[in-house]
């Protein structure tokens, strides 16, 4: 054999290796690609936050007057139905998760404070206060402890809902901050 062919069969063998070699190595990084990419996927999904929704989702109550003021105390799940928001009781944190509705009006008068709807028939507005976030209005809120219902304005940033119950105009109320349950 001349050099020349020797030559040229040692190069093709060792690019034969060296490809041989590079589909052991890349085979897998694209698998673990693709995984990574299914687990993020799946990982988004289960994300409260949703950006289209960011009010969707469970929220904590802290308490904003009384004996246990500042502690958190109460979990509230948020859920949209044909763009319209509701919300829930899910979990008392303070109260035995047997506490009935003791003050409330009507049908809700002595029924259980979980499984309770305290939120009803707000919307997206499309505003965005720059401080607070996204507004969703139109809609009211029911304070368990008293029984009232009142107007109710949410403002929701990352994961901080802003919640105002109101009489007649906005000014007229308190607001609360909730914190998305992780």
């Amino acid at each position: 054999m001349t050099f020349l062919a020797l030559s040229k069969d040692f190069f093709v063998t060792r690019t034969v290796r060296r490809d041989r070699s590079m589909k052991k190595i890349f085979m897998p990084v694209i698998i673990c690609f693709f995984v990574v990419g299914l687990f993020s996927i799946s990982a988004r999904s289960q994300n409260p936050a949703n950006p289209q929704n960011p009010i969707v989702g469970t929220w904590e109550t802290i308490d904003d007057e009384g004996p246990n003021k500042g502690k958190a105390s109460s979990y509230i799940e948020i859920f949209e139905n044909s763009g319209v928001y509701s919300g829930k009781i899910v979990k008392l944190l303070l109260d035995p998760p047997d506490k009935i509705c003791l003050q409330c009006k009507g049908n809700l008068k002595n029924k259980p404070l979980i499984g309770m709807k305290i939120l009803d028939s707000m919307k997206k507005t499309g505003n965005v206060d720059q401080k607070l976030g996204a507004e969703y209005s139109g809609g009211t809120i029911l304070d368990p402890d008293s029984g009232a219902t009142y107007k109710c304005k949410m403002w929701v940033r990352d994961n901080v809902l802003t919640a105002r119950g109101y009489i007649g105009i906005s000014l007229l109320g308190r607001s609360q901050q909730w914190h998305r349950v992780k």
